[in-house]
């Protein structure tokens, strides 16, 4: 529980005082060379019993005095150094600076080893399967506090009327809390992907692809038409499951969005089947309303007085040129229309 507590409880070393340690670190180490010298010198002359004292007296300064270098560590700007002492939480370094620490402490990166995999399979055999930043920013025991993308390689899913489609989406992530991300996951890269795979699926089974019906679009919330809400649920889902690991989510982004090969095909016929549609609505229209503008212009000016058969007959002539697909072949009426 202590452990537990202590991880949680994250503590910081803000002291920073390798400067002081390299200066006497290097005092001592010469302090040292230049006993274990004159003891040397001294013990030449067989009459000095005590020569062997000062040998071994620097001898012993030389050893501890290289040991206070492993000590010293630097730390650059956005960068953090999580230290443990012989299995135990030592402390985490946060701010850029120069430190002189427990030479005895070695700092954790659980990327560190996954990232050194990554770059000899890429080397000496075939190229992973889905490469990362890993690779590049995590070759040291440094963790990276800076802002960092993950492109999240493009998945199938189902959507809410079970429909398959290619989902792609790009991720916006920082470490804010080095500790846990380090103790409180196994590899919080891979965690991360692994849980943004997970949130996608979870996110797209809520919206259909798009709306199938043809009245009230816009009631309904969409995967290709509520772009932004759907990312920013995503966001929030996303945010709750890597919490425990330390890392804040600042931005995603659906970046791939399509139905799957094998209903594509079907879904461009119906997509092309409503625009068809649409255009002939238009038309239809539009056709009514050239009709009655002309049979009110006819009646207004007193041109020609119809009936309400050739009035009929005029509306079904005017309604098939004007909603025709092609051209209408003209006939000229040489005798009475009557």
């Amino acid at each position: 529980m202590d452990g537990k507590k202590r991880i949680y409880d994250e503590k910081e070393i803000t002291k920073r005082n390798g400067l002081k340690m390299l200066l006497l670190s290097i005092i001592g180490l010469a302090l040292s060379i230049g006993i274990m010298v004159y003891g040397i010198y001294i013990a030449a002359d067989r009459k000095a019993v005590w020569g062997s004292l000062p040998i071994t007296v620097g001898a012993i300064g030389m050893i501890v005095f290289c040991i206070f270098f492993a000590g010293l560590k630097a730390v650059d700007p956005n960068e953090a150094l999580v230290l443990t002492l012989f299995g135990d939480y030592y402390g985490t370094i946060k701010r850029e600076g120069y430190y002189w620490v427990n030479p005895f402490v070695s700092a954790v990166n659980p990327t560190y080893k996954s990232a050194l995999e990554a770059v000899t399979v890429a080397v000496s055999g075939p190229q992973p399967k889905a490469p990362s930043e890993s690779v590049q920013t995590a070759l040291g025991r440094k963790i990276s506090l800076k802002t960092m993308t993950l492109n999240n390689e493009k998945q199938k899913v189902n959507d809410s009327l079970g429909n398959p489609i290619i989902v792609g989406s790009i991720v916006i992530w920082k470490v804010v809390n080095p500790t846990k991300a380090v103790f409180e996951v196994d590899n919080f890269m891979t965690f991360l992907s692994i849980q943004c795979d997970s949130a996608m699926r979870n996110i797209a089974r809520l919206y259909p692809y798009d709306d199938m019906q043809e009245e009230d679009t816009e009631t309904e919330k969409t995967l290709r038409g509520s772009s932004q809400e759907v990312a920013d649920e995503l966001k929030n889902d996303l945010q709750k499951r890597v919490e425990a690991a330390g890392i804040e989510i600042i931005d995603v982004r659906i970046t791939t969005l399509a139905y799957a090969p094998e209903i594509a095909a079907s879904m461009l016929q119906r997509q092309q089947a409503t625009a068809i549609i649409a255009a002939r609505k238009k038309i239809v229209e539009g056709a009514v309303g050239m009709v009655e503008m002309a049979l009110n212009q006819l009646s207004e000016d007193g041109i020609v007085m119809l009936d309400e058969e050739r009035k009929a007959a005029m509306v079904s002539n005017l309604l098939v040129v004007l909603c025709g697909n092609k051209d209408a072949q003209p006939v000229v009426n040489s005798g009475s229309i009557y």
